[in-house]
Formats: structure tokens, C-alpha cells, sequence
């Protein structure tokens, strides 16, 4: 895997939290999967930093629920339980349902068009098969739905749960099948959304969200049982 390299900022970032924000990134985006050892020796050398710094940054990923340190074995990529993981595509259901069904009733056919975009972009993406930049385009995909959505309420409340939101991203795009799958859902999703068809938006968006957790929670069991 390649070194760490350290992202654009307004402020340069002190090392330990350049080294922060990598774990995180790579978490997120699936790179380390949840379950999946952290091990400091191969991070110190794969980062090429010294392992206090390996260390600080875990502690604070720690805080941020993103890691786990289980006694007598060190720290682990968070895996979440089929309960959180449920609770959570329920959760995601309901909020991105409505949301996408007050877009389809508010949007201008301006923000329906950069939608579409929002669209082509991730086919693009899927394409080049690069995961950080599919989920990406996957989050600009909805952050379009949700600030033309009219509730600012439904987007900081999704905003916040974007860590595991993400987490559980990865994890369902980890079946081959399901991108493609994902892929056209999104356009039939889309086709509904252009054509202004509210309870068809509302119902295709509820559905992907709902397809997506049948494909994660057989990956969560495996990964748990061999943790």
C-alpha cells in the first residue's frame, strides 16, 4: 500500500494528525474493513512514522467509535453488531426516503439535471474501480438530494452518522454483485426523481437503502465469526 500522503489543508496538519486522518479515510472508505487488525508495527511501516504517533492517532479514532481495542489482542477496525447495522439502514430508510421524495417536489429542473450528473459521475466512478473515489460520488449523490431536500434537519442528522453510514458502504459494495446491482437501482431511483413521480422516488429510495443491508449483514456475521 502506498505511504501516507498528506492531505491539502488551509493549515498544515501536525503528523499525528496527518496520520489521523489517513486511518480514518481508510476505514471509511473500506480500505481497512471493520473487523480487520490494526496492527502498529505494520502501520509505523507502512506510514513511515514512529508508533507514539501510530498510537495517538488510534486513541482518538477510539473517541470517535472507529476503532476498538479489545484487551489481549490491540486495536481492531470497529465492526458493528447485525443489531447497530439494522438499526441504522432502518434509520437511513425512513430519512432517505423522505428526503428524496421532498427533492422530487422541490428541486428545480436545475439541481434534477446536476442529479443526473451526480449520476453519470458514479458510473464513471464504478468504471475506474477506484473505492474512494465510488464512495465519493456516492456521498455527492446525496448530498445534492439532501440540500434540495428543504429540511436541513434530515441532512445534520445524516451528517452525523456519516462515519458508520460509510462503514456499512464499504461493506455492502464488498459483494462484487452488488454494485452493479446498486448501479441500477440508483438510475431507476433517478428516473423517478426526473420524471417527479413522488411515492415511486420515495419507495425506489427506501428500497436501495433496504437491498443494501440485505447485502451487508451476511458480511458482518462472516466478519464477526472470525473475529
Amino acid at each position: 500500500m502506498d505511504r501516507m500522503q498528506p492531505t491539502p489543508t488551509a493549515r498544515p496538519l501536525t503528523l499525528r494528525s496527518q496520520v489521523e486522518e489517513f486511518l480514518r479515510r481508510s476505514i471509511m472508505t473500506g480500505r481497512f474493513a471493520m473487523g480487520e487488525r490494526l496492527v502498529e508495527r505494520e502501520l509505523c511501516e507502512m506510514l513511515g512514522v514512529s508508533r507514539p504517533s501510530v498510537r495517538e492517532a488510534l486513541r482518538a479514532l477510539e473517541a470517535e467509535k472507529l476503532v476498538t481495542i479489545i484487551p489481549n489482542k490491540g486495536p481492531i477496525v470497529t465492526l458493528l453488531t447485525r443489531e447497530e447495522a439494522g438499526d441504522l439502514y432502518a434509520l437511513r430508510a425512513l430519512l432517505e426516503g423522505y428526503a428524496t421524495r421532498e427533492f422530487t417536489r422541490l428541486a428545480s429542473d436545475g439541481e434534477v439535471e446536476r442529479l443526473g450528473e451526480a449520476v453519470t459521475a458514479l458510473h464513471e466512478e464504478a468504471a475506474g474501480g477506484d473505492r474512494d473515489r465510488l464512495l465519493a460520488a456516492k456521498a455527492r449523490f446525496y448530498e445534492i438530494i439532501f440540500d434540495g431536500c428543504g429540511n436541513r434537519l434530515v441532512k445534520e442528522f445524516l451528517s452525523s452518522l456519516f462515519t458508520r453510514i460509510n462503514l456499512l458502504r464499504a461493506t455492502s459494495f464488498s459483494r462484487p454483485e452488488r454494485l452493479a446491482v446498486s448501479l441500477r437501482e440508483i438510475d431507476g431511483l433517478y428516473d423517478r426523481i426526473r420524471s417527479r413521480d413522488l411515492d415511486g422516488a420515495q419507495k425506489a429510495a427506501e428500497e436501495h437503502i433496504l437491498n443494501a443491508r440485505a447485502a451487508a449483514l451476511p458480511v458482518l456475521d462472516e466478519r464477526r465469526t472470525a473475529t
